[in-house]
């Protein structure tokens, strides 16, 4: 007997083509335009997979999704929604959702979701979780509807219920910080610290004693005992910015906390228990950092358990207005919502390297400016000449530039051949390599983000990776 399909959507072409879609796969499929009708088709005809949509005509799909997993519990549910921000990801994990798909979504998208739902029948999916922290209202709500934000919301939904070590990676400026926060108030540690700790303001000689505590005495000036960070973060979370810069004899003890709960102050004899979960972050490449012996691999594996990765503001313009909108609010700017069409423009032009940050502080500065009125590119500071670090890219070009000086006086007085399709080979197994492990190995995803065809993501892995490379599901 084929498997079924529900699919709740009030939108007629999404219905349409996902119906499409699935019965040319074969499944039985039943579509309905509210939640009403579709709790009753369910509750008739107990479905497989169901593709929920949010947004609906009466009850909405993230209050129609317990309904559903009453009549129908053995099913996977599928949320769809164009939206989605933090709080609908996290509504749709506790309330036991199987997958969350933004809008807009290809059909392999759903195709590949049905079938890892149809796999894991009978498997746990998710379940029922207490309710989760409220956190989108929030001055501090991390705000975005792009589809690269709606991934980050997704993830964070999924790790937060956990106990797993979480490193959260991206440019100084894209908002680290708040996702540790996010994955703390989702979690069942809520009611309980959360600490952070910025390891780069520390005196080095100091960030022992900083997160581990010291007995009184241990050093000079140790007047008294006192506990760690870690310790005071006992049932909580510990929060460890700037990652890279932790000093290696430290990273040692953290991976004794990690390993076995448990610190060790300054000085000294005695460990004592605590129980944390440690969420880092870094805007430095911990890879680089491992392969110079600056940082301990056993280290990094440990902390890098669920990575979430933010992208820079140049990668998600979109979100410059709905950023806009909630930093005026909070800045009490009158009619924040009228910022005129060509000074959005004028912000989407910008390459913003201090990113969202360096955003908030150019919407003060112009509101302070405007004095009320619409605000204008001319009250906005000038952009940042601030250069910092190289940028990767700067790095990449630079490396690039160094290869093909290599390649040249290998060649003597001959002339080079083919430097485009050697660059090309040499680069992209670590490409390859790179994206699949960000998209945990998911080649329909790693496919999408290369811009390439799944049967040539395929092609790829055979190449470089004869081994290991399996069929896909649907082969």
């Amino acid at each position: 007997m084929p498997h079924s399909v529900l699919i709740i959507d009030d939108e007629e072409p999404i219905a349409w083509a996902l119906r499409r879609a699935f019965e040319r796969e074969k499944y039985r499929v039943e579509v309905a335009a509210t939640a009403e009708d579709g709790l009753a088709k369910a509750k008739k005809n107990p479905p497989d997979v169901i593709f929920l949509d949010v947004r609906l005509p009466g009850m909405d799909g993230l209050t129609a999704l317990n309904e559903l997993k009453k009549v129908a519990p053995g099913a996977a549910v599928v949320v769809i929604t164009a939206h989605g921000n933090l709080n609908t990801a996290v509504k749709a994990v506790e309330g036991g959702a199987f997958d969350y798909l933004a809008k807009p979504f290809d059909l392999a998208q759903a195709l590949d979701a049905v079938k890892r739902a149809l796999a894991q029948r009978g498997e746990e999916t998710g379940g029922l979780r207490p309710p989760l922290a409220e956190v989108d209202n929030s001055p501090d709500a991390i705000i975005g509807r792009s589809p690269a934000m709606q991934t980050v919301f997704k993830r964070i939904a999924l790790v937060a219920p956990t106990t797993a070590c979480v490193l959260i990676t991206g440019e100084s400026g894209t908002g680290k910080e708040l996702v540790a926060r996010a994955v703390h108030a989702n979690s069942p540690r809520r009611g309980k610290p959360l600490i952070a700790a910025h390891v780069a303001a520390y005196n080095p000689n100091l960030v022992e004693s900083e997160l581990f505590g010291h007995v009184k005495g241990a050093f000079t000036g140790a007047e008294k005992a006192r506990d760690g960070l870690l310790k005071l973060a006992d049932g909580g979370t510990v929060f460890l910015d700037e990652l890279a810069d932790i000093p290696l004899p430290v990273q040692a003890k953290l991976l004794r906390v990690l390993e076995r709960q448990e610190v060790q102050p300054v000085g000294g004899s005695e460990s004592q228990l605590v129980d944390v979960r440690i969420v880092s972050a870094t805007h430095a490449d911990l890879s680089t950092s491992v392969r110079e012996g600056t940082f301990r691999h056993d280290l990094f594996f440990r902390l890098n358990v669920y990575p979430i990765h933010l992208p820079p503001l140049r990668d998600r313009r979109d979100d410059i207005p709905v950023l806009a909108e909630h930093f005026l609010r909070k800045f009490g700017v009158a009619n924040p919502g009228a910022v005129p069409a060509d000074t959005l423009a004028f912000l989407k032009a910008r390459p913003w390297p201090g990113n969202v940050r360096e955003l908030r502080n150019a919407l003060e500065h112009a509101g302070i400016e405007a004095r009320g009125a619409a605000l204008r590119p001319e009250h906005f500071p000038e952009p940042s000449t601030a250069t910092g670090p190289a940028s990767t890219v700067e790095r990449l070009r630079s490396l690039v530039a160094e290869w093909v000086r290599e390649q040249v006086q290998a060649f003597g007085d001959r002339e080079p051949t083919d430097l485009h399709l050697k660059l090309f080979d040499a680069v992209e197994p670590a490409v390859l390599d790179e994206v699949l492990r960000q998209v945990d190995g998911n080649r329909l995803v790693a496919a999408r983000w290369l811009g390439l065809a799944r049967a040539t993501v395929r092609k790829l892995i055979r190449k470089y990776h004869p081994e290991s490379a399996e069929p896909d599901g649907d082969e």
